[in-house]
């Protein structure tokens, strides 16, 4: 029997990627509860940092709402929200006010439209789950971190939708339901061979009740987290399959829910010296200052 390569079944689609996010621009923050609390922690965790960084990028912006805790955070300090999806930073414009006004800025992680070394702080919540070559997407954030710089982000660890995924498994369905995570070991390990320094990470799991399996499926889909792995089933679920996953999930109901967890890894590391800005292929013909940035008009 003939299996797939994990990495192309696996690999994510960035077109995918963006269109999903673009879709789920309206309906985001209404779902996102618990991506809320994970950005709000990881918000809360400059506190113990004492920087008071002068330029900040906010890769993986969405509806603004992290660059918004920023702004107001750093009043003085210039805030640049990135996200690949139109449709999110249109929505993240909500969210930059007077007296607390951010730049916005369509770009894909792997190759950020900024000057080496452009930045004071990285801040990124549950972004780098929807990128695959960790190697690719770090050595653009070194890049555009100045030396002593600070990176701090959260992602999604292998533990994430662990039951959602066993249910699909015990249905007999051959495709992939379920994106692939990146654990805190080969994140470790990425930021150092980018040349990150001091990379500290921590693990937590929060399990989330939910009343079906279904309600569990449309908030992922609300949000723009279903999959978009190359794995994944190209059609229409058929009805049996999907009634033998809710089978197998139903067997793990406890307390009258069904759990679904969530492994979270925070992250911090710091900019050590530039790096060479990259790799082949990348484009490096519209490369942004901050002090360009600042002269803009804030849209």
């Amino acid at each position: 029997m003939n299996f797939p390569d994990p990495r192309e079944f696996f690999a994510l689609d960035r077109r995918a990627v963006a269109r999903a996010f673009d879709r789920a621009s309206a309906s985001y923050d209404g779902a996102a509860a618990l991506q809320e609390r994970v950005r709000n922690e990881l918000v809360a965790r400059l506190d113990e940092l004492k920087i008071t960084p002068d330029s900040i990028l906010d890769l993986g912006a969405g509806t603004g709402r992290g660059s918004r805790a920023l702004k107001q955070r750093f009043p003085r300090s210039l805030v640049v929200a990135a996200d690949i999806a139109p449709g999110m930073l249109e929505r993240a414009g909500r969210q930059s006010r007077w007296l607390r006004r951010f730049a916005r800025l369509r770009a894909d992680a792997y190759s950020l439209p900024f000057r080496d070394g452009a930045f004071d702080l990285v801040f990124s919540s549950l972004m780098l789950q929807w990128c695959d070559d960790l190697d690719a997407v770090f050595a653009e954030i070194a890049r555009v971190l100045r030396p002593g710089g600070l990176l701090l982000f959260s992602t999604f660890g292998p533990g994430t939708l662990a039951e959602l995924r066993e249910s699909w498994d015990a249905s007999g369905d051959a495709s992939n339901h379920v994106n692939h995570f990146f654990d805190a070991h080969a994140l470790g390990s990425a930021l150092m061979h980018a040349g990150l320094g001091e990379p500290v990470l921590d693990v937590d799991r929060i399990v989330v009740g939910y009343p079906d399996a279904m309600t569990l499926m449309h908030e992922l889909k609300a949000i723009g987290a279903h999959n978009v792995t190359r794995g994944r089933a190209r059609g229409l679920t058929g009805r049996a399959r999907l009634t033998a996953m809710t089978i197998a999930y139903e067997s793990l109901r406890r307390d009258g829910l069904l759990p679904a967890t969530w492994e979270v890894i925070h992250a911090s590391a710091w900019g050590v010296g530039q790096r060479e800005a990259g790799f082949e292929g990348l484009p490096r013909e519209a490369l942004i200052s901050p002090d360009a940035i600042r002269r803009r008009r804030q849209p």
